[in-house]
C-alpha cells in the first residue's frame, strides 16, 4: 500500500513540474510575440522591456536579443547595441541580420579589417541580405585601411 501511494506522489509531482515547466515555456512565447508587436508598433520602452522579460524565461533566445540590438540602435545605445549584436551571433553564429548589423557598425567606425573579416563570413551564410555584399565591399573602398602594413 505504501508503494503505491509513493507511486501516485510521485506521478503528481511529474505531472506538476511538467504543468510548471509548459506554462513557463507558454509564457515566454506570449512575452516575445507581444513583443515584437509593440515593436512593429513602434513602442520600443514596452517591447525592450518585453523582450528583456523573455530572455529570464529563455536566456539562449537569439531573436529576442536581435531585437534588443534593434531599439538600442534607435536610441543610440551603441553599447547595449553591440552587447546584444554579439550575444545574438553568440546563440546563433548564422543570424545573418545580426551579422549586417555589426557590420554596419563597424564601418561607422571604420574599423576596416574587421569589416573585411565579417564580410568574409557574411558571405558564407548570407541568403536574404546577400544584396547587401556589394554595398559593404563599396562602402570598404571608402574607408582606408588602418594600422594595414604590406605582406
Amino acid at each position: 500500500m505504501k508503494l503505491k501511494k509513493m507511486k501516485s506522489i510521485k506521478f503528481l509531482y511529474i505531472i506538476f513540474i511538467s504543468i510548471i515547466l509548459f506554462a513557463n515555456s507558454s509564457n515566454a512565447q506570449n512575452f516575445f510575440d507581444e513583443a515584437k508587436k509593440k515593436y512593429e508598433e513602434k513602442n520600443y520602452e514596452e517591447s525592450k522591456f518585453l523582450f528583456q522579460r523573455n530572455i529570464v524565461f529563455n536566456p539562449k533566445d537569439a531573436k529576442s536579443y536581435l531585437y534588443l540590438a534593434k531599439i538600442f540602435e534607435n536610441e543610440e545605445n551603441e553599447g547595449e547595441q553591440i552587447k546584444n549584436i554579439n550575444t545574438t551571433l553568440l546563440l546563433e553564429p548564422n543570424n545573418e541580420e545580426a551579422m549586417f548589423i555589426l557590420i554596419k557598425y563597424e564601418l561607422k567606425k571604420s574599423n576596416y579589417n574587421r569589416v573585411k573579416e565579417l564580410k568574409d563570413s557574411f558571405s558564407m551564410i548570407c541568403t536574404n541580405l546577400c544584396k547587401e555584399k556589394k554595398n559593404i565591399e563599396e562602402s570598404l573602398k571608402d574607408i582606408e585601411p588602418q594600422n594595414d602594413t604590406k605582406q
